[in-house]
């Protein structure tokens, strides 16, 4: 029983980690296209609009 446990347990965490893994990869490859759009096009960087102030900001990495 304690084997079984402990396979769920490791199979949970391998799970876990590769859904990290591909979220990770999945913002590293946007990152990198939107990088490279920007390089193509001369621009500075990405404007995207606040919904609420309707406003155009310059996008972060962290957003």
């Amino acid at each position: 029983m304690a084997q079984l446990i402990f396979l769920i347990i490791v199979i949970g965490g391998g799970w876990m980690l590769y859904k990290k893994f591909i979220k990770d990869a999945e913002r590293l490859s946007s990152r990198t296209r939107r990088e490279e759009k920007e390089r193509q096009t001369g621009a500075i960087g990405t404007l995207e609009r606040d919904p609420v102030t309707g406003e155009y900001r310059v996008k972060r990495d962290e957003e």
